[in-house]
């Protein structure tokens, strides 16, 4: 029944994504089309407010469902402190330009702390956090530093279709500073960098290794591609092929992943998606 329910909330997220994509490509690259009908117009606005806000809530209701049942209540201090350093990290590049660059969310994404960061953006920050470690881990095995810095750049990658799709497509947030990649500096890759390793850090120094080899590769590695498809959708309907063609980076990765996964597979055995809960954490 629990693995039922973690494929249920899985294919619902993809559901979910496929309709968010389908709109913004029915009407987001054909806006003469809202013309048609009078209320078109309210009903898009309304829908580019609800899918964007519904997807993080859908995709961490996901995640939760799968942690709670294979890690109990061990993940929740990794939330509090992954949401609390990532927000401190958005609040000093909305209000200082650090260390992403000078931007400011719109009005999109819902209510923000202090006027600045939508309540929502730190919630992304772990949805994403969990799984860019749990692929990094299984890709580089017991070297867990060297986990912290691939993690941090399958995070990263992530960013290469959000951004765009994000603030160049849509307009969730807006950038203070033209950059050359679709509006985006350059800086703000540093930024996203550095934050990875910061958020990274913060799942080892608490030992989260303990609860994240518990989780199923193969449903992280979907969970991770089915939050970048929904940016990677925006951006082929929008026709930014260069973007596109950065996201097969983190594809590339998930894939790495899962084929260290089934190698590993292949010489245990339980099947990992099987495997109990571990009851004490891996030796450092």
């Amino acid at each position: 029944m629990g693995r039922r329910l973690e494929r249920a909330a899985l294919v619902a997220l993809v559901v979910f994504t496929v309709v968010a994509v389908a709109g913004f490509a029915t009407f987001g690259t054909h806006p003469e089309w809202l013309r048609i009908d009078p209320s078109a117009p309210a009903m898009y606005g309304a829908a580019f407010v609800v899918f964007a806000r519904g997807h993080v809530l859908l995709a961490a209701a996901a995640l939760f469902i799968v942690l709670a049942r294979r890690a109990g209540k061990r993940w929740i201090p990794s939330l509090v402190a992954i949401y609390v350093v990532s927000l401190s990290s958005e609040l000093a590049g909305t209000t200082v330009g650090l260390p992403f660059g000078p931007y400011s969310y719109t009005d999109g994404l819902g209510p923000k702390w202090f006027g600045h960061v939508p309540l929502l953006i730190p919630l992304s920050w772990f949805v994403m956090t969990v799984p860019s470690y749990a692929i990094a881990r299984r890709i580089v095995g017991a070297r867990r530093w060297m986990g912290v810095a691939v993690g941090s750049l399958v995070l990263l990658s992530w960013d290469l279709a959000l951004d765009p799709a994000m603030s160049h497509a849509t307009k969730y947030w807006v950038w203070g500073a033209s950059g050359p990649y679709y509006g985006m500096p350059w800086l703000n890759l540093f930024g996203w960098y550095a934050t990875g390793l910061a958020l990274m850090s913060i799942l080892l120094v608490l030992r989260s290794d303990a609860w994240i080899v518990a989780l199923p590769i193969r449903w992280i590695g979907a969970f991770y591609a089915v939050n970048l498809a929904l940016s990677l959708g925006i951006c082929a309907a929008g026709q930014m092929t260069g973007a596109v063609i950065a996201s097969a980076i983190p594809l590339l990765l998930c894939a790495a992943a899962l084929r260290a996964d089934r190698t590993t597979a292949s010489h245990a055995p339980v099947d990992a998606d099987d495997a109990p809960v571990p009851s004490r954490a891996e030796p450092a």
